[in-house]
């Protein structure tokens, strides 16, 4: 069966495309931010809904390998001269199995947020992600509640702005479906698959971690990052599970630094 379209849109213009890839909790509209800075700066921007989110149905056979097949047809579709990826949390751990897919048109990486699969959590972390994750509410508590509950326990103690707000309001939208099925994914991704795809990441990327996520922490992310070749590695201070929002001002040179060292007219110079 062919696989369908996921929900996408463009903003911007340029010879270098950006691809934007949430986490489980998540959607394409909560890049809001990070869409204006980029196209600001020149870049073209794509933000897509992976499969179960946003407009796009979820499939029955919903996996890692699903999400990154529909985004490499996204890629293949809407891509420009040059390509790179930026996955957060669940996205940054199906980013590399995209590049995989179609390493001719990925161009580069960016990883936020995520420790790249199961097995690099401790035991009681690995039980931790799934109880927080499936769990019953309190009884009463309506769906959106309950992500935000989730959400807010993921962000940095004193994160707050226009910013988190965004990530709070479209996250906390996630249908509990589809975060059932996406954890279960999350906990089915072969360790052997997500190595392999990690160690062969060939193109420059860049991991950044949130300083007191207990999600994507900077320990396991410095594990993923010492797997790939050349890899830059960030930590933003203060930070949780969504440090674009919670602290753009470390945020933004880091990214900034590394799309303009790497995919500007100055980089292909040099």
């Amino acid at each position: 069966m062919p696989t369908r379209m996921p929900d996408y849109q463009v903003t911007g213009a340029g010879k270098v495309t950006v691809f934007l890839l949430h986490g489980i909790y998540g959607s394409k509209d909560y890049w809001r931010y990070v869409t204006e800075r980029l196209v600001t700066r020149g870049f073209r921007v794509v933000a897509m809904d992976a499969p179960g989110y946003g407009l796009s149905p979820l499939p029955s056979n919903f996996s890692f390998d699903v999400v990154a097949e529909a985004a490499a047809q996204l890629v293949k579709a809407q891509g420009s001269e040059r390509n790179v990826f930026f996955g957060h949390s669940m996205g940054g751990q199906i980013t590399p199995r995209i590049r995989l897919k179609v390493p001719e048109l990925v161009h580069g990486i960016v990883i936020c947020s995520t420790i790249g699969y199961f097995a690099n959590r401790t035991k009681e972390e690995q039980e931790e992600f799934v109880r927080k994750r499936t769990a019953p509410p309190p009884p009463g508590t309506d769906p959106v509640t309950a992500n935000m509950m989730v959400v807010n326990s993921m962000l940095g103690p004193t994160s707050s702005g226009p910013e988190v707000d965004l990530v709070r309001l479209w996250a906390s939208r996630t249908p509990p479906d589809t975060v059932k099925a996406a954890v279960k994914a999350v906990q089915t991704y072969p360790e052997a698959d997500a190595v392999g795809a990690i160690k062969a990441v060939s193109v420059p990327t860049l991991l950044v971690a949130g300083e007191v996520d207990q999600v994507g922490h900077p320990a396991g992310m410095k594990r993923v990052a010492n797997m790939i070749n050349g890899c830059e590695f960030g930590v933003v201070s203060g930070a949780g599970h969504y440090p674009w929002a919670e602290n753009p001002g470390e945020f933004n040179p880091l990214l900034f630094s590394f799309l303009e060292k790497h995919f500007t007219e100055r980089a292909s110079r040099a």
